[in-house]
């Protein structure tokens, strides 16, 4: 079973937040609402159309930023408009980009994204600078990797990138958690480097390379199995499952969704910042649990993302459900 050294803020009062590291993408959204969602070959008039800052690693990394985490992010943009926005806006949230390289040459990252009425969404993505994040770029962020609480990746930048910053994680004992998204099977040496798995139900999965499952359980236990520690499946308005050396299944905050694009992203930010805060599984799970809620209430990907105070205060008044 995988394992690592890591320890929780609490235990290093030397530090004032946690640090995170996020390897990962950052993507331009373009965004259309649609009162349905298109089948092939069909042709929808949709309504307001939004442009925002995405990408799942970005997401995810201004969910930390804004959960209370002291994060450094750690991937590629082109020599365009919008990696210039991109970046921009990382530094505006308190990120640390001096380990964003700029590739010559190259667009940045595009999502085009569609959102239906009930907040779902279909979603196609042009990596574009992404595609070009190497191993040697997260070799030259290898010394805070080492020197951070948690490592937090997901799967829209190249696996061998992303296997390579899980290596240099384990070596020194940082906790790793990997968002399985989008979703490809994985194979065992980088599940064994994995400490938390935050896959939704596709996901899980698509992780092991199966078709499809009607039996999350049945995936988790696989995982663990093939050297995951914790596996935590988000479930959208059925909460969230944690399988680890127990099982525990918890509840959904009700709201009413408008736009579900970044839940996932969220819920994982905010969950590597509570974890390192020293909170158990379950405390972790249900801080994120509030924060994708607050997201899915409002449009877009970042624009979407809660502070602190926003969770804290969710929390507070659904105290005891």
């Amino acid at each position: 079973m995988a394992s690592c050294r890591w320890r929780p803020l609490e235990e290093n009062r030397l530090m004032a937040k946690p640090k995170i590291v996020v390897v990962g993408s950052s993507n331009t959204d373009m965004v259309v609402s649609s009162p349905t969602l298109p089948r092939p070959g069909e042709t929808v008039l949709g309504g307001e159309f939004l442009l925002a800052a995405g990408g799942k690693g970005a997401n995810q990394a201004v969910a930390a930023a804004r959960a209370g985490g002291d994060v450094t992010f750690v991937g590629c943009v082109g020599d365009d408009v919008f990696g210039e926005k991109a970046t921009r806006g990382f530094r505006s949230e308190g990120i640390h980009t001096e380990f964003v390289r700029i590739e010559p040459g190259c667009a940045s990252g595009v999502a085009l994204i569609m959102v239906g009425p009930g907040g779902e969404n279909i979603i196609s993505v042009a990596p574009g600078a992404n595609a070009r994040l190497t191993p040697g770029d997260v070799e030259k962020a290898s010394h805070v990797i080492a020197s951070a609480h948690c490592l937090l990746l997901q799967l829209e930048v190249p696996l061998e990138t992303v296997a390579r910053a899980l290596e240099i994680a384990r070596e020194h004992g940082v906790l790793t958690i990997l968002n399985p998204a989008p979703a490809l099977k994985l194979p065992r040496e980088l599940l064994k480097l994995v400490d938390v798995l935050t896959p939704n139900r596709t996901e899980v999965a698509g992780v092991l390379g199966w078709d499809r499952t009607s039996d999350v359980r049945k995936a988790a236990a696989a995982l663990r199995k093939a050297g995951v520690r914790d596996v935590i499946i988000t479930l959208g308005s059925e909460g969230a499952l944690i399988v680890s050396t127990t099982e525990e299944s918890v509840p959904a905050f009700r709201v009413k969704p408008v736009d579900a694009v970044a839940a996932g992203d969220v819920f994982s930010g905010t969950f590597a910042v509570a974890r390192t805060e020293g909170k158990g599984l379950r405390e972790a799970v249900r801080f994120a649990s509030a924060a994708a809620a607050i997201s899915v209430t409002r449009k877009g990907a970042q624009s979407s993302v809660p502070k602190r105070d926003e969770i804290e205060e969710l929390l507070a008044r659904k105290t005891g459900n």
